[in-house]
């Protein structure tokens, strides 16, 4: 009995971690710089601001305050449908 106990909370601890090391923040990337306003819902790369905690967490697609890695030279050169990526946060 205490051999499961043992297991189950090894298993809810082990989980919790991942999920963690998901959200976290994501690593520099020195070819690379943080697009503003270019990630779909979901699908960013961290910073998207207030009610959300890091990657993944934009609640809609072109955020202005959730940055995407894009490769260097090339985001104020993306078109989305609200606008040109940005190297800073956006009001959108």
């Amino acid at each position: 009995m205490m051999n499961s106990k043992f297991a189950i909370a090894a298993t809810a601890l082990t989980a919790l971690a991942a999920g963690n090391a998901m959200a976290g923040p994501a690593k520099p990337q020195p070819n690379a710089d943080k697009c503003y306003g270019v990630s779909l819902a979901g699908h960013n790369d961290c910073a998207a601001g207030a009610g959300t905690s890091c990657a993944g967490t934009s609640k809609r697609n072109y955020q202005g305050n959730s940055w995407k890695y894009v490769a260097k030279g090339t985001c104020t050169k993306i078109s989305t449908p609200k606008g040109p990526g940005s190297l800073k946060p956006i009001a959108r």
